[in-house]
């Protein structure tokens, strides 16, 4: 039985960025993914000659992103075509005077959050009643946290906000395909779920299907909805596991829908939302790096609602929302290219965390190891850039380093 230095659970931007980095110091290390494929939450398929992205397609705060001096190491180029998500492409259902009073709404909904935040830190109890603009604000939220904001702890919203910039770049070979790329030359043991990390010896033992893996330290990266529901036995780590609990994921899912003609007349990059009035609606960016597609996102409620009706009831949806805003001509024009069903997803079930009222604290309990053989990493342990992919290599590299001492 082959023993490692350390065995790094999960092949998603934190385990390829913990990986990589025991790797590159000379470790003996392997990275375990109990799918068929690495990327984790960062998944790029090819379909039609085209690299769409069916989990994360946005390099956020480009500024302090590891990932653009990564692409530029692979050779990826970036578009650093700035997203267009506060506009609607000429006004169609949603009037410039309409667009003006929803972020009205919410300037007024976060500067309560910040300064007379309600008791409770639930985020959606900052919501005025009655707001014709409230479904509109649960909507973003959905888009932006993967849950609406009676879910939401306002201590956490608030962190994410103050570390963010508004610089978001793409990477049109796809930003699975470069997450994937970081982790060449590595040893990795695919559709390889762990089961168990067995804590009694001096070297950990790692139950798998495929037989048990030993090693002298670990580095345990898979999402907090797996840690939560005990697929991986953790014996003596229930703070762990309480605070696994405490950020569940959100949801959050894409559909690609193929423009079979007339293409040329939308423009490329421009955005719509479906209904600026309905929680459950789709955000859409139309002919993303002038292909002929548009790109659907659905989150919170909506993406929880799409996921029930399953992919193609999801694009009917969609196409039926286009064409109240863009004529019916276009039902003839729009046909299901692909899609994602995060919650489906076994060895994920969700999009990204999102801490529970009250439960911002959970994230620092999450990385704080108990046994000192064994480190957290993964989206939901970055105090401030989780539900991101640079937010989860940062933590992933960091508790690399901390084992390295």
């Amino acid at each position: 039985m082959q023993a490692f230095d350390v065995i790094v659970i999960g092949g998603g931007a934190a385990g390829i960025g913990a990986a990589r980095t025991l790797f590159d110091a000379g470790r003996n290390v392997l990275l375990v993914e109990a799918d068929a494929r690495l990327g984790g939450r960062a998944r790029t398929e090819h379909v039609d000659g085209m690299a769409l992205d069916l989990g994360a397609g946005w390099l956020h705060s480009a500024e302090h992103n590891p990932w653009v001096e990564i692409a530029a190491l692979h050779g990826f180029v970036l578009d650093r075509t700035l997203p267009r998500w506060r506009e609607q492409w000429r006004e169609i259902g949603f009037s410039h005077a309409d667009q003006r009073d929803a972020a009205k709404a919410f300037a007024a909904f976060e500067k309560r959050l910040r300064k007379d935040p309600p008791p409770g830190d639930r985020a959606g109890a900052a919501l005025v009643p009655g707001s014709p603009w409230g479904a509109w604000i649960d909507a973003v939220s959905g888009f932006v946290n993967g849950v609406d904001t009676a879910k939401l702890s306002i201590a956490d919203y608030l962190a994410y906000e103050d570390a963010a910039t508004e610089t978001d770049w793409r990477v049109p070979a796809g930003y699975g395909a470069l997450v994937a790329a970081q982790a060449a030359g590595l040893r990795v043991a695919l559709a390889t779920p762990v089961t168990a990390i067995d804590r009694a010896g001096t070297a950990l033992k790692l139950h798998t299907p495929r037989g048990t893996l030993v090693a002298g330290q670990a580095i345990v990266t898979v999402s907090t909805d797996i840690l939560a529901r005990g697929d991986i036995v953790l014996g003596g780590h229930d703070d762990i596991l309480h605070a696994a609990a405490a950020l569940p994921l959100g949801l959050a899912d894409k559909l690609f829908l193929a423009i079979d003609l007339g293409a040329d007349e939308l423009e490329a990059n421009a955005h719509l939302l479906g209904d600026p009035r309905n929680v459950i609606t789709g955000t859409y960016t139309l002919r993303p790096f002038g292909r002929p597609v548009i790109e659907a996102m659905f989150g919170g409620e909506g993406a929880r609602e799409m996921a029930e009706r399953g992919l193609q009831g999801a694009a009917d949806f969609a196409i039926e929302e286009l064409c109240a805003l863009l004529g019916g001509k276009w039902r003839r024009r729009l046909r299901l290219l692909a899609g994602s069903a995060w919650s489906r997803e076994t060895h994920v079930r969700g999009g990204y965390s999102h801490a529970l009222p009250g439960r911002a604290s959970a994230r620092e309990v999450l990385a704080t190891p108990v046994d000192p053989r064994i480190r957290f990493a993964g989206e939901a342990c970055s105090a401030t850039e989780f539900s991101t992919v640079h937010g989860a290599y940062k933590t992933g590299v960091a508790a690399a380093r901390a084992l390295l001492g």
